[in-house]
């Protein structure tokens, strides 16, 4: 997940989009596969150019000479001639109105031609005055669930994807930790907390060459737009839209600063308060007592003058880890190289990437002990989903593979069986009784009603062969909100049942969300953080899964796939 290829890739995929609008046929799928690919690049799409020229891009998966040339041009100039002209044709923010749901370019297309929207400004004042109501093939209830679109996608605007934008901000931090005179650098802010979504970045570095570090930092080559650029602090606009600003501080005060600069505001404020009632005073300077300053250097030796264990940065949003951390009773977090398998792979058996091997190859590189194959089931058609006589035949493939692997990894069979309106499953029993893993998903009906949706939900948790809900409340952030579920009570459902609650790993899902982990965490209920993967590249994707368990205060013991095989398997259904 790098941004440079996120952005080529939304270029793209873009493109398509206006294809589509103009009713081209074939051309927008075309496009929507290659953005697909690059997206899952593991390596940098620029570095990949550098090295091998055009002949590298013609290499990635579903990108031919003509797409190749267009991706050719934007490394070289920053944007395409061909999108230009289509946005020409059709002036609208793509960007904007793609993030309602349920707005697809025909849609798009037909509101601009119409209604002459435009952007999310135009949608908002066409639906408000009843516009859209009027317009055949639409009514009341499209224009209300437009309207309810459009209010997720203002409350999300401006943040951007934490696992889209790391690998990025990894490169600019590993870059500076390089330069001669730099003595530390650390990435502080939302990403060191690892919200799910981040509005900028902040990165501070201690170093006696201050002059030195500014004038690089501003002159990076990922740099678009510098805002500021000072002695000590400077602030830059990527080209991938995210603002950084770069502090240097001084050895001395760098754990009061780093504290300061990571957050939460919160967990700050409540800090100052403890340092204002033992008669001291906190700033991003150092903790003072009078003019003395008592603490500064690190974090940890912050906390402990205040009696507390050190607080993991995940943790600080001050929600009671400060006086869980005076009473020293602070959980173990999961670590971030704790889990020992996956329970939720996609393979080109359906809309997977690569083979069963390949995967489960790639999985043994990441250091896992067994994997899980999740394929869809018949209902998603779009996939190519299992029906009961293919899904015997991958079965069967497993056991070939199993004992060619010879027990250096384990593959699982299992499944994403879809799960049907009325809250039945996709694949008969006598089927499902034969897998390893049995995970149920909602693809489907999103909108019906809170009391419907968790009924539906609940009638496949009491299935006794279903063993795990996969992305429980189905959002997708920036894109589409969690359908209306009554999280409480899946929970309660799932404790009952011995169902496992998933936590999708993939940035733009990362379901469940910290808050409701948190919950299973008090009741008891167990979780499992997979990956989700579609490609070898989303194993990497499993970082911000553990990250978002450790803002949800889980432990290893309460993570099934951090568990040995035979311990896991024993807390399945």
């Amino acid at each position: 997940m790098n941004a440079l290829n996120h952005i080529v890739a939304q270029q793209l995929r873009d493109i398509g989009k206006y294809l589509a609008m103009q009713k081209i046929a074939f051309k927008p799928r075309v496009y929507e596969k290659a953005a697909a690919a690059i997206d899952d690049l593991e390596k940098n799409i620029s570095d990949m150019y550098t090295i091998d020229g055009i002949k590298a891009l013609e290499k990635i998966p579903g990108v031919g000479v003509s797409i190749a040339e267009k991706i050719e041009e934007f490394l070289k100039t920053g944007h395409i001639a061909y999108y230009e002209e289509l946005r020409k044709k059709e002036p609208v923010d793509l960007g904007e109105l793609s993030r309602v749901e349920g707005l697809g370019p025909q849609s798009i297309d037909r509101f601009y031609k119409k209604l002459g929207v435009r952007n999310l400004v135009d949608l908002e004042k066409a639906a408000r005055t009843g516009k859209i109501a009027k317009l055949e093939g639409f009514g009341k209830k499209s224009e209300e669930k437009i309207l309810k679109g459009i209010s997720f996608a203002k409350s999300s605007g401006g943040r951007f994807v934490l696992g889209f934008m790391m690998p990025e901000i990894r490169i600019i931090e590993d870059r500076l930790r390089k330069i001669n005179h730099v003595e530390k650098v650390t990435v502080a802010g939302s990403v060191r907390r690892k919200k799910e979504t981040v509005g900028d970045v902040d990165i501070l570095v201690v170093s006696k060459k201050s002059a030195l570090i500014m004038d690089y930092f501003v002159t990076m080559p990922e740099v678009a737009l510098v805002i500021a650029h000072g002695s000590t602090k400077s602030s830059v606009k990527l080209k991938s839209g995210i603002n950084i600003d770069l502090r240097v501080v001084s050895m001395e005060s760098y754990g009061t600063a780093l504290n300061y600069f990571t957050g939460s505001k919160e967990h700050n404020i409540a800090l100052r308060v403890f340092a204002m009632q033992k008669g001291w005073k906190l700033n991003e300077y150092g903790l003072f007592k009078g003019k003395e300053r008592i603490a500064g250097i690190t974090e940890e030796e912050l906390y402990k003058k205040f009696g507390m264990d050190y607080i993991e940065p995940e943790l600080r949003e001050n929600t009671g880890e400060l006086e869980t951390a005076l009473s020293h009773k602070l959980p173990k977090l999961i670590g971030y190289k704790d889990l020992q398998g996956d329970l939720q792979i996609q393979t080109d058996w359906t809309d997977g990437s690569d083979s069963i091997e390949a995967m489960a190859k790639i999985a043994l590189a990441h250091g896992l002990k067994y994997i899980a194959v999740t394929d869809h089931t018949k209902r998603l058609a779009m996939t190519n989903g299992l029906d009961e006589k293919r899904i015997l035949q991958q079965m069967a493939e497993i056991d070939r593979l199993n004992k060619q692997f010879g027990g250096v990894i384990k593959i699982l069979k299992g499944s994403e069986c879809d799960v049907l309106k009325d809250g039945s499953l996709d694949l008969p029993d006598n089927i499902l009784a034969k897998l390893d893993v049995v995970g149920v998903a909602i693809h489907s009906f999103f909108n019906l009603s809170k009391k419907d949706q968790t009924e539906r939900i609940r009638r496949a948790m009491i299935n006794p062969n279903v063993d795990i809900l996969f992305h429980p409340t189905g959002r997708i952030l920036n894109r589409r909100a969690a359908y209306d579920v009554d999280i409480d009570e899946l929970i309660t459902v799932a404790k009952k049942t011995g169902t496992i609650m998933e936590i999708d790993a993939l940035p733009e899902r990362l379901d469940l969300k910290d808050e409701y982990i948190r919950k299973c965490v008090d009741a008891g209920v167990k979780m499992a953080i997979d990956s989700d993967a579609h490609t070898p590249a989303h194993f990497d994707c499993l970082e911000y899964g553990i990250a978002q368990a450790r803002r949800g205060w889980a432990t290893k013991k309460d993570i099934i796939n951090a568990w040995p095989l035979e311990k896991m398997m024993k807390e399945l259904k």
